[in-house]
């Protein structure tokens, strides 16, 4: 009974192993399923390298072309078969036949754009479709290549996630492969590279410029007769085929314009380059031709089979260095001297229109050439309404007579007696003693009462003050007692005179 029993607990456990390790490993998702570490993605492609033609790149729907040109060389299909640079081109093959699967990942289509395994025709899709095909088109390789994985230590080796098309499973794997979907990243944008201490002469047009050397330093020699110039233009000229690099490329037969000027760089073992520059719209586009002696037959080849049926786009900027011209070289003229501006003139007012009076407390200062009378000399005006009070007619005699005439010397009895008569007062100072006479008090009042500037009359209060300074106690009549009011001054009213005094 206890064997039967043993026996029976066997079998119920063989079972429930069984069972377990079936239904344990068909519901793991795919994701964890194991690999071995380090198998290649894909074995054997190292040994049919040799029979690929096509290196097909896509990236958002955009196809870019490598293939093989029948001289053995790799060249961009929509840039004409230019040549790629070989080492690009190495390495994105040999990273092919390198990469190692490490691990699955997502076979969720969902999570395929997190890793950018997703498909590489999306407008959006950060995926790259890579393909190398032989002569038949019979894809030798074909992987969409994603992200790159940052690894936090150096030294070691890079991971980039990848699935192969037509398959679920994405992968992370050990390895590189950067196929740039950009055509112009695969050429070689390095026309020349001739440095300046190898160039022994240039000769621009039919010597219409020659540069040369002279005691070891590159200068322009003919004509010989020309203008200052630049020096660091005239060191562009011996640089021009330094790091020469292109902006495009186009075969000779494809690209027409206006001749712009040609011109030799000779270097000092024979090395001869000729340059031709065409003008296309706002385009410089150059061609070149090689040559030289046997000792430079290498180099000569190396160029020509690379410039030979091309013509590059160039910078604007290095026609003045490959092709120039004298008055590209020439120094700047200096800058004329400014001429100095003269003094602007004192401003005049029109006819009619007087000058701003002082400000209140200013003094005023007396005219060029006249002299206050005596009494008044050294006095200024108390205010602006005073500065602009008209002195009496006799007052106005008196001055006349006290004024010095020109030169500083005083004026003669007779013109006193001319500018009394001028006054309306009929008496003429009789000496210069009666010219120096200070006016009267009721001479004061009655210039208070005098027109003031512009033909104004007074006004009252300061006619008062007038009054009660001269001492005659007579007020002036004021608008306002008459209950009339002051009509207003025009300046061109009229005032009647005082009455000639009486002999």
């Amino acid at each position: 009974m206890r064997g039967r029993t043993a026996a029976a607990l066997v079998a119920v456990a063989v079972v429930v192993v069984a069972g377990g390790w079936y239904f344990g490993t068909a519901t793991t998702p795919p994701e964890q399923t194991q690999v071995a570490s380090g198998s290649l993605m894909f074995p054997g492609l190292a040994g049919k390298l040799d029979k690929a033609t096509k290196l097909e790149i896509v990236h958002q729907g955009k196809q870019t072309v490598i293939e093989k040109r029948p001289d053995g060389a790799w060249g961009i299909a929509s840039l004409h078969d230019y040549p790629v640079q070989p080492g690009k081109l190495r390495g994105v093959l040999i990273g092919l036949t390198e990469l190692r699967l490490v691990e699955p990942r997502t076979s969720d289509p969902s999570e395929y754009s997190r890793l950018a395994v997703d498909d590489p025709n999306g407008a959006k899709s950060e995926a790259d479709l890579v393909r190398v095909v032989d002569a038949s088109g019979k894809p030798l390789a074909a992987l969409i290549v994603g992200h790159r994985r940052v690894r936090g230590q150096p030294g070691m080796a890079d991971e980039v996630y990848v699935r192969r098309p037509g398959q679920a499973q994405s992968w992370l794997a050990e390895g590189s492969v950067r196929a740039d979907p950009d055509a112009m990243q695969w050429i070689d944008r390095d026309v020349m590279d001739i440095k300046e201490d190898r160039i022994a002469s240039v000769v621009v047009g039919d010597k219409t410029l020659v540069f040369g050397r002279v005691d070891g330093k590159f200068t322009l020699t003919e004509p010989a007769d020309h203008p200052k110039l630049e020096e660091y233009k005239v060191d562009n000229v011996g640089r021009a085929l330094e790091m020469l690099s292109m902006q495009a490329v186009k075969p000779d037969a494809e690209v027409t314009g206006q001749p712009a000027g040609h011109s030799v760089f000779t270097t000092k073992d024979g090395l001869v380059v000729a340059v031709n520059l065409l003008h296309a719209d706002k385009d410089v586009w150059a061609r070149f031709a090689v040559s030289g002696p046997e000792k430079v037959k290498a180099e000569v080849h190396r160029l020509a089979g690379k410039l030979n049926g091309w013509t590059y786009e160039i910078g604007s900027w290095k026609e003045q260095s490959l092709v120039p011209t004298m008055a590209d070289l020439k120094a700047p003229e200096p800058p004329a001297p400014q001429a100095s501006r003269p003094a602007a003139p004192a401003p005049v007012p029109p006819p009619g229109v007087a000058l701003p009076a002082p400000a209140a407390g200013a003094t005023a200062a007396p005219e060029t050439g006249k002299a206050a009378s005596g009494s008044e000399a050294g006095k200024g005006a108390s205010s602006p309404v005073d500065a602009g009070k008209a002195a009496s007619p006799a007052d106005a005699g008196k001055a006349a007579a006290a004024a010095p005439g020109a030169g500083g010397q005083e004026a003669a009895p007779a013109e006193a007696n001319k500018a009394a008569a001028a006054s309306g007062s009929g008496k003429g100072a009789s000496s210069p003693a009666d010219a120096g006479k200070a006016a009267s008090p009721a001479d004061a009042g009655k210039a208070a009462a005098a027109p003031g500037a512009g033909g104004q009359e007074a006004a009252p209060a300061e006619a008062n003050k007038a009054a009660a300074a001269s001492g005659s106690g007579k007020k002036a009549a004021d608008p306002a007692d008459s209950g009339q009011a002051a009509a207003p001054a025009t300046g061109t009213e009229k005032h009647d005179a005082p009455a000639p005094a009486q002999k």
